[in-house]
């Protein structure tokens, strides 16, 4: 039985480090892939906020010179503290909006049938954006506005809704916005590590309680998975928007979220709704 929840565990890990940076929704993904192993382990929520934890590393890992160039230079450099600033007010909308809104949300919307919905939704968006030949004012994160940076957080905030994607709103947003491709994923990359952050944060004062011992073998398996497969998809999506659109992902997320739909119609599966 312990083998069993440590395979779910590694199961539930890597499926957080792919899908938290790909535009494909991270939250949806863990609620279906949940349901689907009846993974149910004692201290769940924390363990979710685990694997979270391993992802956010992931990136302060990658772009680790970025972040220490920028702390170190608070103090002296305008550019580092415009930086600093853009990401503050890119966090805000979301950590206001999810603050005021996140009990009403986990009440009616973290459910399969919703992530279906919001899967191809989202996936519709992508298709649409990718067919219409944008305005492309930003070819670096350095080159953002604060405007820019308000603007893809409030995007952002679309993202509370399980199945949205944190990363594919910010992306698609900033792309909507006048952020190129690159610039844009940079961004959603750099604006993850705040926001999940805070995230994590309120998760661990809210379940504190949950926290046991026992479960440190589970929680170490999906920290260390979500993180390795964190790391891989940071990086392989970086190399991959260098000469591919987001179409491929637009159509996964389309096929994926009508077959939950499908599934749930028709009873093939029993979701927790």
């Amino acid at each position: 039985m312990e083998w069993i929840l440590l395979a779910k565990a590694l199961v539930m890990g890597v499926v957080e480090g792919l899908t938290e940076f790909f535009p494909i929704s991270s939250t949806g993904h863990l609620i279906v892939v949940a349901d689907l192993i009846h993974f149910d382990a004692h201290g769940a929520k924390v363990f979710e906020v685990v694997i979270q934890l391993g992802a956010i590393l992931a990136v302060l890992w990658v772009y680790r010179a970025r972040f220490f160039s920028m702390f170190c230079g608070l103090a002296r450099e305008p550019n580092a503290r415009s930086f600093a600033l853009n990401l503050i007010l890119a966090f805000l909308p979301a950590a206001v909006v999810g603050f005021l809104t996140i009990k009403q949300i986990k009440a009616y919307l973290f459910n399969a049938p919703s992530v279906g919905v919001a899967l191809v939704l989202g996936g519709l968006v992508i298709l649409w954006v990718e067919r219409h030949q944008l305005m492309v004012r930003v070819h670096s994160v350095d080159s953002m506005s604060w405007r820019d940076a308000f603007k893809v957080g409030c995007a952002q905030v679309l993202a509370l809704i399980p199945g949205t994607s944190r990363s594919g709103a910010t992306i698609i947003g900033g792309m909507l916005f006048g952020l190129d491709r690159r610039a844009a994923t940079e961004f959603s990359f750099f604006l993850a590590v705040p926001t999940m952050f805070a995230a994590t944060v309120y998760d661990v004062y809210k379940n504190y309680a949950l926290f046991s011992r026992s479960d440190l073998p589970v929680f170490a398996v999906g920290f260390i998975a979500a993180f390795i497969s964190a790391l891989m998809a940071v990086r392989g999506l970086i190399s991959y928007i260098s000469g591919h659109s987001f179409n491929a992902f637009a159509w996964y997320r389309i096929v994926f979220g009508l077959l939950i739909l499908a599934s749930w119609h028709f009873g093939w599966v029993n979701w927790s709704v």
